[in-house]
């Protein structure tokens, strides 16, 4: 099992896992064995990161901020430092350039399939099904403003709380967290409609 004692063998196992299986499959199929569809390849791409971006988003307001506080309140506790000092680093590490994959990995999907216009109009422009536009258009754009949260509020806010900005006084940090609390609630709400409509632009929307 020493193979997978690091995240980087973690990853480069499910890499190769994932192309050994697909490989099978053009063979099962009476493809070409090396046939790759691009369009494919850039949506799983997209889904992964996805993944990743809104799993991380859910631990920090689920998992993360619950523990910090009960963290703070119990006085014979460790408090919350250990937490802050050992894991948020490599959580927002992950979470912040997790969020630009998918972003661009879902851009390059759009662009691919030449619906790019058509989600960002909302369906509104000529090249493309309107009603996949107008839904796909929805996550689109939410996804897209998930992600200008991500960067222009919660990173330079956390980067405060994380003491990479000098000289700042007590209430300047204390402001950063709400911030980052406020945003990364607001993220987690709009997580939600952004998952309904664009995985229902092609499965339908549930309402």
């Amino acid at each position: 099992m020493q193979f997978f004692s690091t995240p980087a063998r973690i990853w480069l196992g499910g890499i190769l896992l994932s192309v050994l299986f697909g490989l099978t499959y053009n063979v099962i199929s009476g493809q070409g064995v090396f046939d790759v569809d691009t369009l494919a390849l850039v949506r799983w791409i997209h889904i992964v990161a996805g993944v990743l971006w809104v799993g991380f988003l859910y631990f920090f307001i689920f998992v993360q901020a619950p523990a910090v506080a009960a963290a703070a309140s119990d006085e014979g506790g460790p408090g919350p430092a250990c937490i802050q000092r050992y894991l948020l680093g490599r959580a927002l590490l992950w979470f912040r350039w997790s969020a630009v994959v998918t972003w661009v990995a879902g851009m390059l999907y759009l662009g691919l399939s030449e619906q790019l216009l058509n989600v960002f109009s909302l369906g509104l422009a000529a090249n493309g099904d309107g009603s996949y536009g107008f839904r796909m258009g929805i996550g689109a754009w939410l996804g897209t403003i998930l992600l200008l949260n991500v960067w222009l509020l919660i990173w330079p806010n956390q980067r405060k709380v994380l003491g990479l900005v000098p000289d700042l006084e007590a209430a300047e940090i204390a402001a950063a967290k709400a911030t980052v609390a406020k945003v990364g609630r607001i993220n987690a709400m709009l997580s939600l409609p952004m998952l309904l409509f664009m995985v229902g632009a092609q499965h339908g929307v549930a309402f």
